[in-house]
Parts: C-alpha cells; sequence; structure tokens
C-alpha cells in the first residue's frame, strides 16, 4: 500500500517570501501554491494589444494599466494571483510598501487557454467578483476572434456581452472607451494556437 503524503500548506507571508526568490510566478489559493503555466505567443499578442490599446486611451487619466508581472490580492478568498492586464482607477492601493501587490482594480483580463479557460470562467470570476471596486472582466479565446465581458449594473448584478467577429466593438462605459475586437487580435496567428 502506497501512503499519500499530505499536501503542505503555506502561510501567505511564506508565498511572499518564496515568490521573491522563484523563477517563475506562481499563484497563492488558500495556502497552496500553483504555478503559472507559460504563455504563448498568441497570448502575449493580446495581452501587448489590450494594454497597449488602454494605455493609450487612458494616458493623461486617472488610471493606471498593469500587465501580468503586478500581483493582486482578494483577501475574502486568500488568493494570490496575476491577472493578464488590470485597470485602477486613482492610485493603486497597495498591501504593503513593496509596490508588488495590488488590491483595488476595476477592470481585469485574462487570455484564454486550454488549461485556465474553465478556471478562468468559474472559481477565478467568483474571487474576482468579491473585489468591491471591480466593474468589468473580460475574458479573450487566443484560438478565435471570442470575447467575453462581464459588467457589474448599477444593481450588483453581472451581464455579460459576447463579441464573436473581429469587427465588434467592446465599449467599456465605466471608462468612456471603445476597442475594436480586430485591434485586440492584430498580429495573432490562430493556426499557431496552442
Amino acid at each position: 500500500m502506497q501512503l499519500k503524503t499530505p499536501p503542505h500548506y503555506y502561510t501567505p507571508e511564506e508565498y511572499l517570501a518564496l515568490e521573491e526568490q522563484a523563477e517563475y510566478k506562481s499563484e497563492y489559493h488558500n495556502g497552496e501554491i500553483i504555478p503559472m503555466t507559460g504563455g504563448t505567443t498568441n497570448h502575449n499578442e493580446i495581452s501587448g494589444n489590450l494594454y497597449s490599446n488602454l494605455k493609450f486611451a487612458l494616458k493623461k487619466k486617472s488610471y493606471k494599466v498593469y500587465i501580468a508581472d503586478v500581483r493582486l490580492w482578494i483577501s475574502h478568498h486568500n488568493v494570490y494571483t496575476y491577472p493578464n492586464v488590470m485597470v485602477i482607477k486613482n492610485e493603486p492601493i497597495y498591501t504593503d510598501k513593496s509596490k508588488t501587490t495590488v488590491t483595488n482594480p476595476i477592470l481585469i483580463t485574462e487570455v484564454l487557454s486550454k488549461s485556465t479557460q474553465n478556471y478562468d470562467q468559474g472559481d477565478k470570476f467568483t474571487y474576482y467578483r468579491s473585489l468591491t471596486t471591480l466593474e468589468e472582466y473580460i475574458l479573450i479565446s487566443q484560438n478565435s476572434f471570442h470575447v467575453m465581458q462581464s459588467s457589474k449594473t448599477e444593481e450588483s448584478k453581472w451581464l455579460l456581452s459576447e463579441y464573436k467577429t473581429e469587427n465588434a466593438i467592446i465599449k467599456l462605459s465605466f471608462l468612456a472607451l471603445e476597442i475594436e475586437v480586430a485591434e485586440l487580435y492584430n498580429g495573432v496567428n490562430f493556426s499557431a494556437s496552442e
């Protein structure tokens, strides 16, 4: 009979200390450390396209746009994660003096991969919805023109909009901004998808 070794659970402080020394990023889920998979070129193109569109459109406005290296702390679920793109209104609220972990995004975007799409659409969205500042959650497929936008209504309900053509326009009403789906997929080669 083979004995199972019980999993080791880490405190948030242990995770942060390990993450500071790590050669690759990991997420933290209520005591478990989960290594993040590497991204594809399509994933990188889409994240970069969204980041640059948002950065340019919000220039000289009271918003900050961050890409994958900024960590997000979700206290309600005891989770640390690295969204692909985040927008913060005014100034970031940090968890400590290191300025590596924020708590107050109004927009979070994830680029979907086969290995993470169920998590991104399920548990991760549950975690993100617990953030009182969050107004929009956008999921972008890297395999076809397909964007899912979840927007919080004034009644704090979440409304799903889907865009499946390259000429569709995504409206970010809280930012007074529109982005054409084709802009997100500039440089993406669907035949090179994962």
